[in-house]
């Protein structure tokens, strides 16, 4: 055997030799082949050299590219699934089909409501008919209403009404879409023109929904990595703004200047230390604070953020068609041009009278929200007997200068009238500025209180007190745990109204001040 194999070597050997010869040919006349039929088609060379460049920079990029050419190859050809053509050997029975269905239990679509929710689904009153300075409610009878943001007494004017139901049998009920595409009537152009003008800007641009435009301002200008110094007392609506925008958003405290000054120089001390770059930096303001009632200082605040080179935001739903001579708002309350505030937004429900919300500012603020705003872009537009009840109600605060004057009274009566019916001492402080009419009433001995939901309970009492003597009145309802910043303290809303007289302004807080006392003195 083993001289067998010793002759038998080189003949393998030699075979093995041959056959990988002739692999070796039999490849390099396959690729030779391969080269040259691929040297034929149009734009090879192009691709090869991509190819050898690319392995050459980054060879695992190519690996990659050569994955997502075998993924989509076997994409398109393996075999597509085809809904209802499976074939089922074994189809459920009559019994079993019933079973299933009988075990499977469908989750509810919202939460239950807690106790807290019940009481003031149940507690809410409910308006039968139009509403105005006087309301009647599902019992028939007829309370003076200090609930609605009714300031100037624009609500319910016959000549919105009239101009309204035209609009509605001229244009219809709605556009159906957004005002980029094929939403904008002549009467959104209308309006916008009026709000430019009555406030003293270049421009204005309209929103369909009030609380969503200060929410979409302020993210088409603050974008992330963007600095906002916020007020702590701003409104849910503003916060919903502020979260949107994914900024870098820093609070101080409520109408504290020499607080907003020290997080400006601590802002500017922290970018020069990190040399960070220069970002877009905002300050955001309220020009009436919806839920404290007071007035913010235009003037330090236009100082301050000139000093450390900010842009003012300044959302005003609650001082247009309240403050100034004019009712322009704060800055006709200071007497500045609204120039000087580089963004001014507002909801038109309010004292105006109609719904939705408009922001005014430069030309260039304008125009960039047509594509960067976006409850403009994506939301259908506003209805035209809205846009047309707006246009009246601006022209309401034009023809009736004096309901400016009125309303302040009846703001400074309404507060008098509290502390004197209410004496001494003191059970609820009386917050707000003294020409606001937006009054809360928050209790002050709060240590007799189990918790925040006990003194919720409590003042419901004394709405429903106050209802049954034929006062309308509100809590201050607020978003319990989705508050960015701490939620205010609980209180009673009054919402004073030009259209209403002296006596019907002193009843009302005879009846507020007796109700206060009634339910208070029997807690204790």
């Amino acid at each position: 055997m083993s001289k067998l194999g010793t002759y038998a070597g080189p003949f393998v050997n030699e075979a093995a030799r041959d056959f990988a010869d002739s692999l070796v040919t039999a490849v390099n006349t396959t690729a030779s082949v391969a080269s040259h039929i691929y040297a034929k088609i149009p734009g090879s060379r192009i691709f090869a050299r991509y190819v050898h460049a690319s392995y050459q920079n980054d060879p695992y990029r190519s690996l990659l590219e050569a994955c997502l050419v075998l993924f989509m190859i076997w994409y398109f050809v393996g075999k597509k699934h085809q809904p209802g053509k499976q074939n089922i050997e074994t189809p459920l029975t009559e019994k079993e089909v019933q079973e299933l269905i009988d075990e499977w239990d469908p989750e509810p679509l919202v939460a239950p409501l807690s106790e807290a929710q019940r009481m003031e689904l149940d507690k809410t009153p409910v308006i039968s008919g139009p509403s105005g300075s006087k309301v009647k409610l599902l019992d028939g009878k007829e309370r003076l209403n200090f609930a609605s943001y009714n300031f100037v007494g624009a609500m319910n004017q016959e000549s919105t009404k009239e101009s309204a139901i035209s609009a509605l049998r001229k244009y219809g009920v709605g556009t159906c879409g957004p005002c980029g595409f094929y939403g904008t009537l002549d009467v959104h152009m209308e309006l916008e023109r009026d709000l430019a003008r009555f406030m003293g800007v270049e421009g204005a641009i309209v929103y369909s929904q009030g609380f969503s435009t200060i929410g979409s301002v302020i993210p088409a200008f603050a974008k992330r990595g963007d600095i906002i110094v916020a007020d702590a007392g701003v409104s849910f609506a503003v916060q919903i703004g502020l979260r949107i925008s994914r900024s870098i958003v820093k609070y101080y405290k409520h109408n504290d200047m020499q607080d907003l000054e020290r997080v400006l120089q601590q802002l500017a001390k922290e970018r020069k230390l990190k040399k960070k770059p220069l970002t877009r930096q905002f300050i955001v303001v309220e020009g009436l604070y919806a839920d404290h009632g007071d007035i913010c200082p235009l003037p330090e605040l236009i100082e301050l953020k000139n000093k450390y080179k900010y842009r003012l935001i300044l959302e005003e739903s609650f001082s247009i068609g309240v403050l100034g001579d004019r009712g322009a708002g704060v800055c006709d309350h200071y007497g500045i041009p609204a120039t000087e505030v580089e963004i001014i937004s507002a909801s038109i429900s309010n004292a105006i009278g109609s719904a939705g919300g408009f922001c005014c500012g430069s030309k260039e603020i304008v125009e960039h929200q047509r594509l960067g705003g976006q409850s403009y872009v994506f939301s259908a537009s506003m209805p035209a007997m809205l846009a047309v009840s707006g246009i009246e109600g601006v022209k309401y605060l034009e023809a009736h200068p004096e309901a400016f004057t009125t309303l302040r009274q009846n703001a400074a009566v309404m507060r008098s009238a509290l502390k004197k019916s209410l004496g001494q001492p003191q059970i609820v402080d009386i917050g707000g500025d003294v020409e606001s009419p937006v009054i809360h009433l928050r209790l002050i001995h709060t240590s007799h209180f189990e918790n925040r939901a006990d003194q919720d309970r409590t003042l419901q009492e004394v709405v429903d007190e106050i209802i049954r003597n034929g006062v309308l009145v509100t809590r201050a309802k607020h978003v319990t745990d989705h508050e960015v910043i701490n939620e205010p303290q609980p209180s009673i809303r009054i919402a004073v109204s030009a259209a209403h007289t002296k006596k019907e302004v002193e009843k009302a807080a005879t009846v507020v001040a007796a109700a206060l006392k009634k339910v208070l003195k029997a807690r204790r």
